[in-house]
C-alpha cells in the first residue's frame, strides 16, 4: 500500500483506510505483538491524513482489541491473533484458482461475462411470473409479514410444508425438528458454531464444494479430505481417516454431489453410517440440490433417522438467491440449541422470505417450475457433454440430474492455467483444485450445464487449451 493513504484511493473512509493499513501491517508481521505503534502525529504525517483521523482509527482498533492504549505511553499491538482474514488462512493460493476468488468473479461478473464455472441457474430459468404473483399477494397481506421478526424456529406454515416434503424423501422430521435459516450456508455456519471448537477435525470429500473449505477454515477447524468415488467416499480411506484423526464432523453432499454430480450408493451409505456410529462421528448432509434430482436416491438422514445426521436444505438454487431461505433438520435437542444460537447471532429470522417460499411451494407453481428445469437441465447436460467431448474434455461420471459435469482435460493441460486464459477472454471457469484439499484435481473443471449454452464458450475453451 502507498505510504500516503489519501493518495491511494482505496474504498472506505480515511479512518477505515488507516485501520486497514494497521491491520495489514500486523497480518504481514511487519508490526509484531507488543510493539508500539507510531505516534498519532507520526502516523498522520506518514499516511497523509489529519491527526483526528488517526485518533479515531486508533480508538476504533482499540475497541476491537487489535491494539491497546497505555496512558502516557501510546498505542501497542495487542498480544492475541489479528482479526480473521480468509485470504490469509492456510497456504496462499494463486487467486486464479482460489475458491473465494472463483466466487467473487462469478458474483461480480457483468452481463458480458460468461459463467460456466458458477453454481447457480441463470435468472431467466427462474419462475418470474409465479414469484411476482406471490409478491403481490404478500404486499396485500398482513403488515407483520413485511415488517416483523419471525418466531425462534421460523415460519410455522413453511416448516409444516418442509416436514411433508422431507417425508417424500423418507426423512422423518416433525415441524419442531426444522429450523429455518437465511440460507443453506447460514445453516451450515450455525451447525459449525454449535458443534465445533477451534482445532477440531472435520472430514470432507476430496473434491468437495469449495465453500465448505473456506467456511471450515473460518471456524479454525482442521480439515481432512477423503477421496471421493462415483458411489461416494472411498470407504477404506474413510475408515482409516476416522482411526487416525478422530474427527468431530463429516460434511458431504449425499445426492448430486458438488462438484462431481455423483450420488451416494445405498451400500456405501450404510457402511459410512456404521463407521460413524462406531466412531461417534456426526454427519452434516448438505442437500440443497435435492429438487434437481431426476430419480429419488438415498439420504443419509433417511437411513439414520436424524440421530447423528443433520440435514440441510435451501431454495437459493431452485427459486431465488435474492429471497434467502434455508433450513436445517435435526434431532429436537439440537434444534433447540441451534435456535438459541441463531437468536444470539442473527436474532429473529424474517417472516417475509419464509412466507414467500411457502406461497410459491403451495400454489402449484414450484412443482411445475422444477419439472421444467429438470427437463431443460437434461437437455443441457447432453448438449454440453457433446460439445466438451469434441474438445477432448470428458465427464468423470454421468450424473443423476443436476447442474454439474465434473470433467477431465486432455493429458498435459492444467485447469488453473486454462481458467486464467479463459478469464482473459471473458469466461469464468471453475478449476478442479479450487475443490480439492489435496490439490490432486489439477486436470479437472466443473461445468454448470445451465450456463454453457452460449456458442462462444467452446471457442474460448479451445483457445484457452491451446487447441
Amino acid at each position: 500500500m502507498d505510504d500516503r493513504v489519501a493518495q491511494a484511493e482505496p474504498a472506505g473512509t480515511l479512518v477505515e483506510q488507516v485501520m486497514r493499513e494497521v491491520r495489514q501491517r500486523i497480518a504481514r508481521r511487519a508490526t509484531a505483538a507488543g510493539v508500539r505503534l507510531p505516534s498519532i502525529r507520526a502516523q498522520a504525517q506518514a499516511l497523509g491524513v489529519s491527526k483526528s483521523t488517526v485518533v479515531e482509527a486508533y480508538d476504533r482498533l482499540a475497541a476491537e482489541g487489535v491494539i491497546r492504549s497505555r496512558p502516557g505511553s501510546g498505542y501497542f499491538v495487542a498480544g492475541h491473533l489479528p482479526p480473521l482474514s480468509l485470504a490469509d488462512i492456510g497456504p496462499r493460493l494463486d487467486r486464479a484458482v482460489d475458491p473465494l476468488w472463483v466466487s467473487r468473479q462469478s458474483l461480480e461478473a457483468g452481463d458480458t461475462i460468461l459463467k460456466p464455472g458458477c453454481g447457480w441457474l441463470p435468472p431467466s430459468w427462474m419462475p418470474g411470473a409465479a414469484m411476482r404473483k406471490c409478491l403481490r399477494g404478500l404486499a396485500r397481506g398482513d403488515d407483520s409479514v413485511l415488517a416483523d421478526y419471525g418466531p425462534p424456529l421460523g415460519h410455522p406454515g413453511l416448516r409444516q410444508v418442509l416436514s411433508r416434503r422431507l417425508a417424500e424423501r423418507a426423512v422423518e422430521a416433525t415441524p419442531d425438528q426444522i429450523l429455518l435459516t437465511d440460507s443453506g450456508t447460514q445453516a451450515l455456519d450455525l451447525v459449525c458454531r454449535f458443534l465445533l471448537e477451534p482445532g477440531d477435525t472435520v472430514l470432507v470429500d476430496d473434491p468437495c464444494y469449495f465453500n465448505f473449505l473456506a467456511l471450515l477454515r473460518a471456524h479454525r477447524a482442521r480439515v481432512v479430505g477423503v477421496p471421493f468415488t462415483p458411489t461416494g467416499p472411498d470407504v477404506e480411506r474413510f475408515a482409516a481417516a476416522l482411526a487416525e484423526h478422530r474427527p468431530r464432523l463429516y460434511l458431504t453432499n449425499a445426492t448430486l454431489h458438488n462438484p462431481t454430480g455423483a450420488t451416494l450408493s445405498p451400500v456405501v451409505a450404510h457402511r459410512i453410517l456404521t463407521l460413524a456410529a462406531e466412531a461417534g462421528l456426526t454427519i452434516v448432509e448438505d442437500d440443497i440440490f435435492a429438487d434437481f434430482e431426476e430419480r429419488p436416491t438415498p439420504r443419509l438422514a433417511a437411513f439414520d433417522g436424524l440421530d447423528r445426521v443433520l440435514h440441510i436444505g435451501s431454495f437459493s438454487k431452485t427459486l431465488s438467491a435474492s429471497v434467502r431461505c434455508g433450513f436445517v433438520a435435526a434431532r429436537p435437542d439440537w434444534i433447540e440449541a441451534l435456535a438459541d444460537l441463531r437468536i444470539a447471532t442473527a436474532f429473529g429470522g424474517g417472516r417475509f422470505a419464509a412466507a414467500f417460499v411457502q406461497g410459491v411451494l403451495t400454489d402449484g407453481s414450484y412443482r411445475k417450475h422444477m419439472e421444467g428445469v429438470r427437463q431443460r437441465l437434461a437437455r443441457a447436460m447432453a448438449e454440453t457433454a457433446r460439445r466438451l467431448e469434441g474438445l477432448g474434455i470428458r465427464p468423470w461420471t454421468e450424473p443423476n440430474g443436476g447442474l454439474f459435469l465434473w470433467c477431465s482435460l486432455p493429458d498435459g493441460l492444467d485447469a488453473g492455467e486454462v481458467a486464467r486464459r479463459a478469464l482473459a477472454d471473458g469466461v469464468v471457469l471453475a478449476p478442479g483444485n479450487a475443490f480439492s484439499l489435496s490439490g490432486n484435481a489439477g486436470r479437472f473443471l466443473r461445468f454448470n450445464v445451465a450456463q454453457c449454452g452460449d456458442p462462444r464458450i467452446p471457442s474460448v475453451l479451445a483457445r484457452a487449451m491451446g487447441a
